[in-house]
């Protein structure tokens, strides 16, 4: 386990629960581990959605692994947007 004080737990992306898992899945098969924060109260508050954002879902990752799950997520959220 690393324990460095410079790495952080932030949150690569926002969504519903279909959406956040399926960007965790994305970033999985790329070896960057991801995990769903708020899933539980999506699942008890469906109409629940964070303030200014699309959903209720947090996926977090390592800041280590910043990077390459910012390619990541956002070739997901540009494959989103309506043709």
């Amino acid at each position: 386990m690393n324990t460095d004080p410079e790495i952080k737990v932030i949150v690569a992306f926002t969504g519903t629960p279909w959406q956040a898992g399926m960007v965790k899945s994305l970033l999985e098969n790329e070896g960057i581990e991801a995990f769903l924060n708020d899933m539980n109260r999506a699942n008890y508050n469906p109409g629940w959605n964070l303030p200014g954002e699309g959903g209720s879902v947090r996926v977090v990752i390592s800041s280590l692994d910043t990077g390459r799950a910012k390619k990541i997520v956002d070739s997901y959220v540009e494959n989103m947007k309506p043709l």
